[in-house]
Formats: structure tokens, C-alpha cells, sequence
């Protein structure tokens, strides 16, 4: 075991995890014939190089020096938390990447309380040391203050420390002579990770991870703790709730570069895929055939946030998606039940509607905008919290959020957040910046993200992580502004638009096709606000002065998914198929929607 090293890169958001990971799988050599083309080998998912985030955690081998190095490049954002908990598992020791300017961030804290309370052994790397005004010192004190406030232990403290920048492609001890490449950073894992831990007996591995192939459908993928796996081996599968079952291996992968390469056997410590299993969960152990014993399952925290998912029933479904029966939404949401360990999926009254469970809007956009790239069309309800009973008290998610804006805005900021339930914690200066921390209700975010980038001109850097479940804080404001909808289906007419413009801010341009219900622009007055955009200029043979001016239309605002969930209300509806997001309300007649009103609301 002497030669393998398996390791996690934990990091906040954006501070350069899986460029690191990058340069590592060059300074292995890796591709003999590579060609660097700029994009990052590891972003291999459309969604992952668009926004520059990692949702889902990927396992890279490298060998250097005779040793096999294992690394586990994980998300950042606090919503994929499911996937660092899980990937964890895995590893013996992380690299904690901390930004030399920001510092440790929310999210950083998140992981590597994570980390701590399963044992691993951490290296710290001060990365984006040629940002100017960064302070590498700095940062490096504030990682040693963290791990104390997060109770390291004294073997955890005394962690070794690398500086470098992962986009330039070196790594040094000291952040004041730069060096040429980073294999100090690889003779550092080599020296500080220890080996995998492995006790003697029966095979045991938990399943942590799976893979899935159109030819032997899915694959198990986990570290062996304990024993060996063979092709052909006779094994137990132990669920999670204690069942057996019996099994037998068919094939057995381990990871080699940026692939699986088929092996005959596997020794223990090594993270492997096995494939000729069925009916496995993450969480379930691989174990002897004769004398199984499972491992504990895997913890992962609870849900906070819901949203309905039903088909599309709007007169234009069908007409830009091929998916869109019940059936077809049922069976893509159960596949992504099986591999997303942090979500939940209930079904309703309703056959074509189910409640979906994530961490947050940006956990359960990523769902919706990856269905939509596969050719699905569906209608998302606004994003609810989940409320627990606790002691007969009502209780909600509560979490951590930082802002950091440009001192100017600040005042501007602060005052958003607090009108929301939001209770300032501290304020840092950072050169002409202030770093704002708050504790506010889960659903005080909803919609803030937009609402500060537009008091600041964009400048805001907003970032929360869930803290607890508290006593619910009371009602919040809610959008001031009601809708302008739309009174019969039809195309869109500029004359209508121009007319209409002193009656609030469009979505939709002169030209769209639109339907009866459908939101297309926000009013100036609280209300809804039925309009008719379809409707043509009336031709006469007179002419009137001043008649035939040219019409100038502000431009539509256009919402991304996020946006449009944050933004809608709880009667209305995001109609998402692959090339349209529509806004409408649920009940698109108006004297449906007059009838709903006046009934009961149900709590």
C-alpha cells in the first residue's frame, strides 16, 4: 500500500480546484501527446465549462515517482454537498485550496469541516499568489485560525504549507521565489498523505460513487478497504437497511490516467469500479460471500428546499422538446435519484406532477437545466423551504451569507438583507471592499441574488451555506410588483409593445409568439395586469400628423433559469423546454384564476 495515495482537492467556488488538477495530470505526463487547448481536461460536462463551476466530483490517477496518486476533484458550491460527502469517503488526506486574496470563503469552511470530522490529514495550498494586492501571509494565518475554530486536532494543525499559482503552473514554500513547476506539490502528497489504511480480512468496499455505461449498465465505484476483489469472485451485497444479496463480479476497473483500465484483480486500498452488480445504492457495502458484514452507511445532510416538477401543458408543449409525457419526467427524475445522493423526490395528487427535494435553487437548476438540454419540457413551481415540527415549534433552514461589495454599495446591501430576516454578523474591511456576513433564513435568498447584483451594478460576490434549522422568523416581503399577462394567444405586435411600455418592463420581444396566461413583463403597480400585445395597428386611407412615428421598445429583460425560479410568485410557473423559459401562471384563463382566488388558501 506503500504505493498509492488517494486525495480529495476541497476549495471554494472559483478558487481554482480543477485548474490545479490540470497542471497535476501534465506534470505527471499523463498525455504523452496531449495538445493543451485551453479548456480544462476535467470540465467535461457542457454545463461545468459555461459556468466555470464542478458540480460533479471526478477521479483522476496519476503516477509519479513509482506511487499512484488518486485525486478527487470535488464541487465547491455548499448545494453539490452531497457529492463532497460522499467522495470523502474515498480519500486519506485532502488539499485545501484557499484563494490568496479572499482567503478561506463559506464554502471553504464547509468542506473541510467535512474533512476534519472524518480524520484526513490536509496540505494547505495558498493559490493566486500573482493576483495583485493578494497577501498570501495573511491567508495562510486565516486557514491556521479556521481549522482551530473548526476543532482540528494537533496532527491536523500542524499541516504543510505550499504557495503558487495553479494558472501559471508552479508551486513553491515559499511564495516569494517562484519555482518552475509544481512537483513540489507532488513530492509534498507523497511525503505528508499517509497511505490507505487497510486491516486484514474479508473483502469490504463501500460504494461511494456510480458510473454507468449504455453496454453493462451501471457500475460501482468505491475504495476497497479491506481483502480482494477478482473477476468471477462470488460476493454479498449489504444494503443500507441490512438485506443480502448475492452477486458475482464480472469485471473490475481501476483508474489510470483519466480513464478505467480492466484488471484481474484488486488489492485493498485502491479505489476501483465494479461491474455485474444489480440493484445497488450508494451506501451499500461489497462484502464476502461467506461471512458479509457491512460498513456504516453514508451520512449525507437533509434537503432544505423543494420545487414541483409537472408536464408541460401549455399550448405550446410539445413543440420544441421530445419528452414530454409523465412518464418520461418519472423516469429521468428516478435516474437522478440514483446517483444524487442529497436529493428527494415525493410524488403528488396529481400523476403528472412530483416534489422534488435539493439544497437549493442552484442544486435543482442544474437538474432542470440539464433535463432541458436532454430534450425535456417541464413546469417548475416557485422554490418552497422545507419547514420541520420541531418540539411543536416551527422550524426553518437557516444559513450563512457573505457578501463582498464595493464599500460605496454596502449600505445598500445591508439594508436589502436585513429587510429580508437577515442579521448582520460581522464586516470586514478588504481594501476598498467590505466583506458582509449575515445568518438569514433560507428563504430570504430566494431572489436576492438579482436584486444586489442590480444595486451594485453587478459588482456583488454573493456566496451561503446552510447553517441550522431555527424557530421560523416571521413573514418576509415579497415581490412588490405583480405581472402583465397576456389576454389571447397570438404574435406579439410592436405597435401593442409601444403602447403598453409606460405600463411596466417587458420580457419578450415585437415578434414572439405568445399564449393567453403567459407572463411576459413585470407591472410598475402592485396587481396583475391583463394586456392585449396582439393587437395590429388599425390601416386607414387618412393620415394624421404625428401618427406614423417610428416606435422605439426598450429592450426585453431575459432571465436565466435561476432568475426566473427566484423571480416568479407562488401562482405562476417556469415553462422550461430545450429553447424557450417561459414565464405563466398556473391558471391561464382569467376567471380560473379570479375563481382561485377567492378559495381558502390551504397552509
Amino acid at each position: 500500500m506503500k504505493n498509492i495515495r488517494n486525495i480529495a482537492i476541497i476549495a471554494h467556488v472559483d478558487h481554482g480546484k480543477t485548474t490545479l488538477v490540470d497542471k497535476m495530470i501534465h506534470a505527471a505526463k499523463v498525455f504523452k501527446d496531449h495538445e493543451v487547448t485551453g479548456e480544462l481536461i476535467l470540465d467535461n460536462n457542457d454545463l461545468e465549462r459555461e459556468r466555470g463551476i464542478t458540480i460533479l466530483a471526478k477521479n483522476v490517477a496519476l503516477h509519479y515517482k513509482g506511487v499512484k496518486i488518486n485525486v478527487i476533484d470535488t464541487p465547491g458550491h455548499a448545494d453539490f454537498g452531497g457529492e463532497v460527502e460522499r467522495v470523502l469517503n474515498m480519500a486519506d488526506g485532502v488539499l485545501l485550496l484557499v484563494d490568496a486574496f479572499e482567503g478561506p470563503m463559506p464554502q471553504t469552511r464547509f468542506v473541510l469541516q467535512k474533512a476534519l470530522e472524518l480524520g484526513k490529514k490536509a496540505i494547505v495550498v495558498i493559490n493566486k499568489v500573482d493576483k495583485p494586492n493578494c497577501n498570501p501571509d495573511w491567508a495562510h494565518e486565516q486557514v491556521f485560525d479556521l481549522m482551530c475554530a473548526l476543532d482540528a486536532t494537533e496532527d491536523q494543525l500542524d499541516f504543510p504549507v505550499l504557495f503558487g499559482s495553479a494558472k501559471q503552473g508552479w508551486m513553491s514554500h515559499d511564495w516569494k521565489s517562484p519555482s518552475t513547476d509544481i512537483t513540489a506539490l507532488l513530492d509534498d502528497i507523497i511525503k505528508y498523505i499517509p497511505e490507505p489504511h487497510v486491516s486484514e480480512g474479508t473483502p469490504q468496499m463501500l460504494i461511494t460513487s456510480l458510473d454507468y455505461s449504455n453496454y453493462v449498465g451501471r457500475i460501482a465505484v468505491g475504495r476497497l478497504n479491506r481483502g480482494r476483489l477478482a473477476v468471477n469472485q462470488a460476493v454479498s451485497l449489504v444494503k443500507k437497511d441490512g438485506t443480502i444479496q448475492k452477486h458475482r463480479i464480472k469485471q473490475v476497473f481501476v483508474f489510470d490516467g483519466l480513464g478505467k483500465m480492466e484488471a484481474q484483480e484488486i488489492e485493498a486500498g485502491d479505489i476501483c469500479a465494479v461491474v455485474g452488480l444489480e440493484g445497488f445504492d450508494i451506501g451499500d457495502t461489497i462484502a464476502d460471500n461467506e461471512k458479509p458484514e457491512g460498513l456504516g452507511p453514508i451520512a449525507v445532510d437533509e434537503p432544505t428546499m423543494s420545487m414541483l416538477f409537472t408536464i408541460n401543458d401549455s399550448p405550446f408543449f410539445g413543440q420544441e422538446g421530445k419528452f414530454v409525457t409523465s412518464r418520461h419526467v418519472r423516469d429521468r427524475l428516478l435516474r437522478e435519484l440514483e446517483r444524487n445522493l442529497a436529493m428527494r423526490m415525493e410524488p403528488t395528487d396529481s400523476a403528472d406532477s412530483f416534489m422534488v427535494y435539493g439544497r437549493g435553487v442552484l442544486h435543482l437548476s442544474i437538474l432542470i437545466e440539464t433535463m432541458r438540454r436532454e430534450g425535456y419540457e417541464v413546469q417548475i413551481g416557485q422554490p418552497r423551504v422545507i419547514v420541520q415540527e420541531i418540539n411543536g415549534v416551527r422550524h426553518e433552514p437557516v444559513e450563512e451569507l457573505t457578501i463582498d461589495v464595493p464599500e460605496s454599495v454596502s449600505g445598500k446591501c445591508i439594508e436589502m438583507v436585513t429587510r429580508r430576516k437577515g442579521v448582520m454578523k460581522s464586516m470586514e474591511p478588504r481594501n476598498d471592499r467590505f466583506l458582509l456576513r449575515f445568518e438569514i433564513p433560507s428563504r430570504g435568498i430566494i431572489g436576492l441574488r438579482s436584486n444586489i447584483l442590480t444595486a451594485t451594478q453587478g459588482e456583488a460576490i454573493m456566496t451561503h451555506r446552510f447553517i441550522a434549522y431555527e424557530p421560523w422568523k416571521g413573514e418576509l416581503p415579497g415581490r412588490q410588483n405583480g405581472s402583465l399577462i397576456v389576454m389571447e394567444t397570438g404574435t406579439a405586435i410592436a405597435y401593442s409593445l409601444d403602447n403598453l411600455q409606460d405600463r411596466g418592463v417587458f420580457f419578450i420581444e415585437p415578434g414572439e409568439e405568445v399564449y393567453e396566461g403567459q407572463v411576459i413583463g413585470e407591472n410598475n403597480r402592485p396587481g396583475d395586469l391583463v394586456i392585449n400585445v396582439t393587437k395590429s395597428k388599425k390601416l386607414t386611407n387618412m393620415r394624421a400628423s404625428g401618427s406614423d412615428d417610428k416606435t422605439a421598445i426598450a429592450p426585453p429583460r431575459r432571465f436565466s433559469l435561476e432568475e426566473a425560479l427566484e423571480y416568479i410568485q407562488s401562482d405562476e410557473y417556469v415553462e422550461v423546454t430545450p429553447k424557450s423559459i417561459r414565464l405563466r401562471k398556473v391558471y391561464l384563463k382569467d376567471h380560473d384564476r379570479k375563481k382561485a382566488q377567492k378559495q381558502p388558501v390551504l397552509a
